[in-house]
């Protein structure tokens, strides 16, 4: 049975996609620590523990997070893009991208943001962007 991270990236449930390849999917998080908090998947490798994959996916999965970071730096005011990957909450491998203004931003236990569907969409919008013009 497909993860729901999977169904996102097949377009089976919508997202607010910021980056795409071939193997790897990245949207924004439905409960952000910060504007631009982004998930970064593998579209086909159900794994859910990052040390799990084999090494071509694991080092496509950090490449592609990079570009996605930089995308976020680009398009998200912020002093830097925090990196976490837990893998609790869905099993799935995935990558956090947290545009931090402090070590602070990066609390899991902090409420999270509540964005209106307009606003995580121009979010997602200039992401990509950012990352297409990379």
């Amino acid at each position: 049975m497909a993860t729901i991270f999977t169904k996102i990236a097949h377009g089976e449930i919508p997202s607010f996609k910021v980056a795409e390849s071939e193997d790897f999917y990245a949207f924004l998080d439905i409960a952000p620590m910060a504007k631009g908090h982004t998930l970064v998947i593998p579209k086909n490798v159900e794994d859910d523990y990052l040390f799990h994959l084999d090494e071509p996916t694991y080092a496509g999965l950090w490449a592609f997070a990079r570009k996605v970071a930089k995308a976020i730096e680009a398009a998200v005011p912020c002093r830097r893009v925090g990196v976490a990957v837990l893998g609790m909450e869905v099993p799935h491998t995935h990558i956090h991208l947290v545009p931090l203004q402090t070590e602070a931003d990066m609390d899991f236990r902090k409420e999270k943001l509540k964005l209106s569907a307009e606003e995580n969409q121009a979010i997602a919008d200039a992401i990509l962007k950012a990352y297409e013009a990379l």
